[in-house]
């Protein structure tokens, strides 16, 4: 019996032992494959990833690519801006013309604009001055002295007979103090012992210059629209002993700009107008020049 036993529980211990080493060698090689299979899965999972991420910026990118392309289409079809013109200025008129000699017909022309919505029609044709007021024109060949000896050839008698206090005999409109001090120096060869005076509001008070026409006998006096047209609202200068009135009418300043192209002394000089000289023109007591 013990024999027997010890023979058959001996092989079957070994068969045993064997089977189990077999076995836990199997199981260990399974162990890292199965570990290796469980390390693959998020290295897929990453690539997957990256895929999708590498899709999306291709997508992002012909998505910019076709709002590009339908922004170029709309800018290509919206239809081009028109530059402004820019408005022209006196000077670009004036520098872009030739110059032309004032007539008595511009001098109608701008008394009729002006007056044309403040005045009735028959009041209109009141304003109106015969060709006789006018003396000849400045064809742009004369300097102011000799255009005063043409248009008044008689002026030594002619000063020596004026008496008058507060008036003038000649009396020359322009458009700015600088210019009627320029105007004055120029009149050395013509006014010979004739007393001149400036009359504009620039450095010189209104009561020194009613004070200096009431001390003595002047002959000729020069200045602007504005300054002239207050001291005859004011009684400082009258229009009786006034005979002549030259208008600086074709002088132009560093803006090419006239007399008559400068609103303010236009508006002065068509007021001055109003004060008297048309209506002694008409009377054919002032006669008016255009220098």
């Amino acid at each position: 019996m013990g024999d027997d036993l010890g023979d058959e529980w001996w092989e079957r211990q070994s068969n045993n032992s064997d089977l189990s080493e077999e076995d836990v060698d199997t199981k260990q090689e399974k162990q890292p494959t199965e570990n290796t299979k469980t390390q693959t899965k998020p290295e897929k999972r990453k690539r997957v990833t990256e895929k999708t991420a590498k899709a999306k910026k291709k997508n992002k990118r012909e998505e910019e690519c076709i709002i590009q392309k339908e922004t170029e289409s709309k800018e290509s079809t919206k239809p081009a801006r028109k530059r402004k013109k820019k408005k022209k200025t006196i000077t670009d008129v004036l520098a872009s013309s030739d110059p032309k000699p004032g007539c008595p017909a511009d001098l109608q022309n701008t008394v009729a604009q002006y007056f044309s919505d403040k005045r009735s029609v028959i009041e209109l044709e009141e304003l109106q001055l015969q060709d006789s007021c006018f003396l000849s024109s400045n064809d742009l060949t004369h300097s102011l002295s000799s255009y005063l000896k043409q248009i008044c050839p008689k002026w030594a008698k002619l000063h020596k007979q004026h008496t008058e206090k507060n008036s003038v005999v000649l009396l020359i409109v322009c458009s700015s103090a600088l210019r009627t001090i320029e105007l004055i120096k120029q009149l050395t060869t013509f006014k010979g012992e004739a007393k001149t005076i400036k009359l504009f509001a620039k450095h010189i008070k209104m009561e020194e210059q009613v004070k200096l026409l009431q001390k003595g006998i002047t002959h000729i006096g020069v200045g602007t629209p504005g300054r002239i047209g207050a001291l005859i609202e004011k009684e400082g200068l009258n229009l009786r002993g006034l005979r002549y009135l030259v208008l600086d009418w074709n002088w132009r300043d560093q803006k090419l700009r006239r007399m008559m192209d400068i609103p303010e002394v236009k508006v002065d000089f068509l007021k001055l107008l109003e004060r008297g000289i048309l209506k002694d023109c008409k009377a054919d007591q002032i006669k008016i020049g255009l220098f």
